[in-house]
Order: C-alpha cells, then sequence, then structure tokens
C-alpha cells in the first residue's frame, strides 16, 4: 500500500494521474503513489476536477475534505483528506484497491 501521512487538518498521499484514459478507476502503484486513470482530459481543470469527485466517492468524504496541495498543473500530485487519519484512509483504500 501507498504511505500516507498523518497531517494536522487530515492526511495526505501522493498520486500520479493518466488523463484521457478510457474509464476513471484505481490502476496501480507507482513507487510511493497510487496510479488513478482519469477520463478526463487535462484541460481547464477537469482532470482535477475530476480526481476530486472520484475521490469523494471513493473515500466517502465531502468534496470540501479534498484538497491538491501540490501539481495541480502535473501528473504528480499530494492530495490531504481533511479531517481523516492516515489509518482512516488507509482502510478506506484497502476496500477498493488490493496488492
Amino acid at each position: 500500500m501507498i504511505p500516507i501521512q498523518d497531517h494536522t487538518e487530515g492526511a495526505t498521499f501522493a498520486v500520479r494521474v493518466h488523463p484521457r484514459a478510457k474509464r476513471t478507476a484505481i490502476t496501480g502503484i507507482i513507487g510511493e503513489a497510487l496510479k488513478i486513470s482519469l477520463s478526463a482530459p487535462p484541460l481547464e481543470g477537469r482532470a482535477n476536477e475530476e480526481l476530486t469527485e472520484f475521490l469523494c466517492g471513493l473515500l466517502d468524504v465531502p468534496r470540501s475534505a479534498i484538497h491538491i496541495l501540490t501539481g495541480t498543473n502535473t501528473r504528480n500530485k499530494v492530495i490531504r483528506v481533511s479531517g481523516h487519519s492516515a489509518s482512516e484512509l488507509t482502510l478506506a483504500l484497502k476496500k477498493h484497491f488490493t496488492v
């Protein structure tokens, strides 16, 4: 599983996105990042918006809890989920992804 760090405002983890994929889904792990394919193109923030919506549904958190801390214009991003601990996110991700 990927490393998830506790933060004063929640928990953070790394993702690597692949925009313009056939469907939006978790597709693996690259290094210490969760690889997520997104059907949206990387134009005008559409891929970031789709990533946020996907993570909301996946982790069962409100949209306001998901923050892209770094990488808004790149494929490598750091995500913070406010109000949740690293252990809570680990459990939520394990329900949807196994290595």
